[in-house]
């Protein structure tokens, strides 16, 4: 099938290159390059080098512009795949292809709709995610889907487990395929009853509080991106915790314990001990290291 494929970050890499193995990609949407790191250069997006290494032609775009439009219209594809893309697509755009335009979701839908399934399953405690091929409609995240898999969140960080989805997201994505191609397709509508969205994480939510509970601040961790990080407080300098365990020692919440080579934090009902940290301005180290560098007795606070 002529494929014209629409996504911007990691997530979406898998997809486009299994599309590029068994069909004919004949336009890659994506964001424009962005400005990253300390160096504060232009970084084309996952999707787009993968896509200029494929030897795909790439429009870059933040939006769907009269140039988008037209760009689809003269590319023809018999349907759209969007995988984290990062704007609503307008009715006209959905309306381009045969087959309409389907979408890799990082959840099982009905639950999670919106921006951030993955990192608000991890802070809800979900035992697993999923992923879930979707038809794009008007309405965010709300058309039937066809296909869901899941896995098993455990003790996997957001960037792991992200890659996981996306991998069996690009996986379904081509079966599903398979099935509009040969006619077998099954939609299923979801039910609004069991409808939950996963708003944008804020850096704020993301805090390490010592006046929350053990798990609150361990998920927070495990849901740490480089856009929301788990970050807190000690001496007035920020610190962003990589990995963290739950300890078994108890120590007084907002208090810090450095003992036989562990540093302890202090949360309301025990204590957590971070494994990996980076502290501001500093490349990441083993914990030990940096509390190698603490004097006297300290506490810790939200950043």
């Amino acid at each position: 099938m002529r494929i014209t494929f629409m996504g911007t970050p990691d997530f979406a890499v898998p997809s486009l290159e299994l599309l590029a193995r068994d069909h004919e990609v004949t336009l890659v949407v994506t964001r424009p390059d962005a400005v990253r790191g300390r160096g504060r250069e232009l970084v084309p997006s996952p999707v787009k080098a993968r896509a200029l290494e494929l030897g795909l032609p790439v429009l870059e775009a933040r939006r769907a512009t009269p140039e988008v439009l037209d760009a689809v219209r003269e590319a023809r594809p018999d349907v759209m795949c969007v995988a984290a893309f990062g704007c609503i697509l307008p009715d006209e755009l959905l309306a381009m292809a045969p087959l309409g335009c389907v979408n890799v979701h990082g959840s099982t839908l009905p639950r999670w709709r919106g921006a951030a399934p993955v990192q608000r399953a991890i802070l809800e405690g979900d035992e697993r995610a999923g992923v879930s091929i979707m038809r794009v409609v008007h309405d965010l995240d709300a058309g039937a889907y066809c296909r869901q898999a899941e896995v098993e969140v455990g003790e996997k960080g957001c960037a792991e487990l992200m890659t996981e989805l996306a991998q069996v997201g690009a996986r379904e994505l081509v079966a599903a395929l398979g099935q509009m191609e040969a006619g077998t397709v099954a939609w299923v509508e979801q039910d609004p009853a069991l409808v939950t969205y996963a708003a944008k994480i804020s850096k704020a939510e993301m805090l390490l509080d010592p006046a929350d509970a053990t798990v609150v601040n361990l998920r927070r961790v495990q849901a740490s991106t480089d856009a929301a990080p788990a970050r807190l407080e000690v001496a007035g300098r920020g610190l962003r915790v990589m990995t963290a365990r739950r300890a078994d020692d108890t120590v007084p919440a907002g208090e810090i314990l450095v003992e036989h080579g562990r540093v302890l934090l202090g949360c309301v009902d025990g204590s957590i001990e971070p494994l990996v940290v980076r502290p501001d301005g500093k490349r990441q180290m083993d914990a030990r290291a940096w509390a190698s560098g603490l004097r006297g007795s300290l506490a810790w606070k939200r950043a």
